[in-house]
């Protein structure tokens, strides 16, 4: 909740109540990714990612730079994260340049739009992708040597036979051309 007391008069914004869908996104961003976030303070990753996503950032008026600047200048000096009032102030320092030939009040009121009722978007963070490396490992068609024995045309496994050398017992070193013509040799002389 917040108090009069310690919200500037430039936010009041004749009690409006739209306040408390910013806290709620500022909490929402500010414990994004952090385990140990306890959503009243928040760090500079998580600051860009909310202007990014929100839309402040739009590569004219605003850009990740900017941003960065706002949030060094907001920040208490050793701090290495900003309050929500900081964060406030950061969308004031941010208002007027984002939303040009508006009033302070009116940019002021749009900036805090595009906050309002957002969260943190999570595109594209985990994406199991089937590339041409795992094609090329599984093509059975591919395979050399005394791999290719162990699959048919098709692809499937042919078993034992494929696996495994079945030896026989001829007496002949095996891929011997002649085996077998001894016998006819020896009856011919």
């Amino acid at each position: 909740m917040l108090h009069h007391d310690v919200v500037p008069d430039s936010l009041r914004m004749a009690e409006n109540p739209d306040v408390e869908p910013l806290l709620e996104s500022f909490r929402k961003f500010a414990v994004h990714g952090d385990t140990s976030a306890t959503g009243r303070e928040m760090n500079g990753k998580n600051w860009a990612k909310l202007c990014k996503d929100c839309k402040i950032v739009d590569g004219k008026n605003i850009t990740g730079t900017d941003v960065d600047i706002v949030f060094s200048k907001v920040k208490a000096k050793t701090a290495r994260v900003i309050t929500y009032e900081e964060f406030q102030k950061a969308l004031e320092e941010l208002a007027p340049k984002r939303f040009k030939g508006q009033s302070e009040e009116e940019a002021l009121q749009s900036i805090c739009r595009l906050v309002e009722g957002k969260e943190p978007a999570n595109t594209g963070i985990t994406k199991v992708v089937k590339t041409g490396a795992v094609d090329r490992l599984t093509d059975t068609s591919k395979y050399t040597g005394s791999h290719k024995e162990r699959f048919d045309e098709s692809g499937r496994g042919r078993g034992r036979i494929g696996r495994e050398d079945l030896v026989e017992n001829t007496g002949y070193v095996a891929g011997y051309k002649n085996a077998g013509t001894y016998e006819e040799k020896i009856k011919s002389e």
